[in-house]
Order: C-alpha cells, then structure tokens, then sequence
C-alpha cells in the first residue's frame, strides 16, 4: 500500500504512528461535510480534526487533494470468521444445533481472524464487525465486537461481549421442529425463549446455587448489562420480540426488521435500534417475500435508528457499500446512508465512544477514498485501523 514505507520509518523514530491527511474532504460520520480539512492522527487516535495550516514537525503528511475520507465501516450483524469462506461444513462453527436454547455459547470461541472474509472486509473498507451465533437457535449465544485486522482475536476485540443472539421465525422451527423437539410453531419459539429468561430470573435471586453458564450468560441481559438481539423478519416476529421487551424489561436490538415498514410507529415507541438487511440477498425464504429498499426509508422517516448490514456470509461483507448505494437510490440521502454504516452502527452495538466518526479521542480509523463512495464506480485507495494502513 502506498503510504506504508514513511509510515514504517516513523514508527521507528517514535515508537508510534503519527499522521496528517491534508487537503481532505471528509464525511465525518456525523453528518457533516468538512471541506479542505486536515485530520492529525497521533498514538493510534484522532487528536483533532482542523482546518489547513501549518503542520507539526515530523508528522507523516497524506495530500488527499480531490479525495473523500471516511470513518472506517461497520457492520452491525456478521458471521464473519465462524462461517469461514471457501471451507464449507469444516469452517462453519456459527450454529451449535445440538440444542434449540444454547446461551452458554461465545463467538469469540470460534473466530478464525485469518479466514478471507477479514481481508475482504478491510479491502472494502469495514474496520469494525460484530460478530454472532447464528439464528438456528431461539437463543444462540453471546456475540463480539472487533476490528477485522489481526491473528489473535483477544488483540481485535472492541467489546466482548456485545449482546446475546435470539431468533424468531422460521429458522428455529425448522432446525428444531423437523427433529420433533420444540419449537415446532412460533408460539412454541416465544415461550422457550420466556422460559429460559424465567429460569435466568430465579438463578438471579438464588442464594448459593452453583454456578450454571446458560443463565450466567442470560442473567447479563436480564440486569441490562447487554442487549438481547433478535433475528425477526415478520412483523408478527417483530412484535412478539417488542412484547418480551415489555415483559422482562430488558433491551433488544431488531435485528433485520424485514418487514418493518408496516408497523414502523409502533416499533418507534420502543426504543429500540434495528439492524436492516441484507436485503441484496434473494426471497429464499417466506419470511422475505416482502423485502425492499424503501423499508429503511419507512423506519428513518419514523424516527427508528437504523444500521445496514450484510449478514456476511449471506451478502458478502465486500457489498456493504453497495447495500448503503440501493439505499440512496430508494430514498435515504448519502449522509444518513454513511451514518448507518458508521456512527449509527457504532451505537447499535455499543462502540460509539470508540470509532463510528472523525473526532478527537477515537480510534483512527478511516478509508481514503478516490472520489464519492457512493458512486459504485469509485473504490477505496486505502484503510488504516488504529492509525495503521492495513
């Protein structure tokens, strides 16, 4: 990469990498178009964001003239490195079907960090990814949040962990049902998950029982030390998710919210964030019969914050950008469409003091770009996590 042989030689004067990019124009991630900026990067952070002036000595200056500067991607909702690319049965480690109720299950347990999949995600720009259990399970396991460059995952992670996997819908009924265990409906799907949040409960408020990693790991969403995200497509899923919100008094993320747009309002008075997609992915499945661009429209217009996701594998991490484009053609303007992506997405899953925009005191992590990136023609010229190009 065309930045790395200064940056290399003052890592070796200072012990750490200092930056200025110059002459940039930069999406900030909040919303805002900043013309003309310098951003200083020292230690592996931003330290400010300003406009052209002279630069501090020994800095390693980046002339971004005629270029775009982001923050760094993220992607709310992945499968990336237990559902390796190009393995097949032997890398997917995503789905512990053994049982419909698995909490005691942790993603970080099996991440490959150099599946192929992390260097798609950093060539495309993604610098940030949380990682999940599938939705095989009503309750699948706990999820990670981590940067996508690295060997050793326990180096890579953000937040661990970053929420606990339900699932409504089709997918437990039928990897459980057709084995003739509940859930076999969805009513059935519903109350394993209000038993298992039950028996979590009664563990809370025993005395000197002994330890038991389900509810250890289910006890962390019922105190609200984590959310509870639910994969539900239906809107009847949606709801039934919302009502067992109100019941425990806990907090839940949406996750995919496919058919949200017909009760938009309604999820709006719940506090909730929704993560969107992946909708370049086809109806394989009843449950998608009535996916479309314009539900994240619907669901922004009704004051639901929204992030757009992959669901990498099932649209490849490489075409979160372009999920953000059909987006834009469907109504949503560049800035907010950026936001999902970046600052919205890092307040889906509980980073947004750490990347999510260009400000002092984050991580620098951002993606030169060679001109608009929502222009499918332009490409990425560079990423850099932690202040490092990668």
């Amino acid at each position: 990469m065309y930045f790395q042989k200064s940056i290399t030689f003052l890592k070796n004067l200072g012990g750490f990498v200092v930056l200025a990019i110059k002459n940039s124009t930069i999406y900030d991630g909040k919303g805002n178009i900043l013309e003309d900026q310098v951003i200083l990067v020292k230690d592996g952070k931003f330290t400010s964001v300003t406009t052209n002036r002279d630069l501090p000595e020994r800095y390693n200056v980046i002339d971004a003239k005629g270029k775009i500067v982001t923050p760094g991607l993220i992607d709310v909702h992945t499968h990336l490195g237990v559902s390796e690319e190009g393995v097949g049965k032997e890398g997917s480690d995503f789905n512990e079907t053994s049982d419909p109720v698995t909490p005691q299950i942790r993603a970080i347990d099996g991440i490959n960090p150099m599946e192929m999949g992390f260097e798609d995600a950093r060539r495309a720009g993604v610098t940030t990814v949380q990682v999940m259990p599938g939705s095989a399970n009503v309750i699948g396991g706990e999820m990670i949040v981590l940067k996508t460059a690295g060997k050793i995952v326990d180096e890579m992670v953000l937040k661990s962990p970053s929420g606990m996997k339900a699932a409504t819908g089709e997918n437990p009924k039928r990897f459980h049902g057709e084995k003739g265990k509940m859930p076999v409906t969805r009513m059935g799907v519903a109350a394993r998950l209000r038993e298992k949040l039950i028996e979590a409960q009664n563990y809370i408020n025993a005395v000197g029982t002994e330890r038991k990693l389900d509810l250890e790991n289910l006890a962390k969403v019922l105190k609200k030390e984590i959310p509870l995200r639910v994969h539900a497509h239906r809107a009847d899923d949606i709801l039934t998710v919302l009502r067992i919100k109100r019941e425990f008094d806990i907090n839940v993320t949406i996750e995919h919210c496919t058919e949200g747009h017909h009760i938009a309002d309604y999820i709006a008075k719940h506090d909730v964030r929704v993560s969107f997609g992946p909708t370049m992915s086809t109806r394989s499945k009843v449950e998608l019969k009535d996916k479309g661009w314009t539900t994240i429209k619907t669901l922004l217009d009704a004051g639901v914050p929204c992030s757009i996701t992959t669901d990498h594998p099932v649209v490849g991490i490489e075409y979160l950008v372009t999920s953000a484009i059909h987006a834009i053609k469907n109504g949503i303007t560049e800035q907010q469409a950026l936001q999902t992506i970046t600052l919205d997405a890092a307040k889906h899953i509980g980073v947004e003091d750490q990347v999510g925009s260009i400000e002092s005191g984050k991580d620098a992590d951002f993606v030169i770009w060679n001109g608009n990136p929502f222009d499918l023609r332009n490409k990425v010229e560079s990423v850099f996590i932690n202040g490092e190009e990668v």
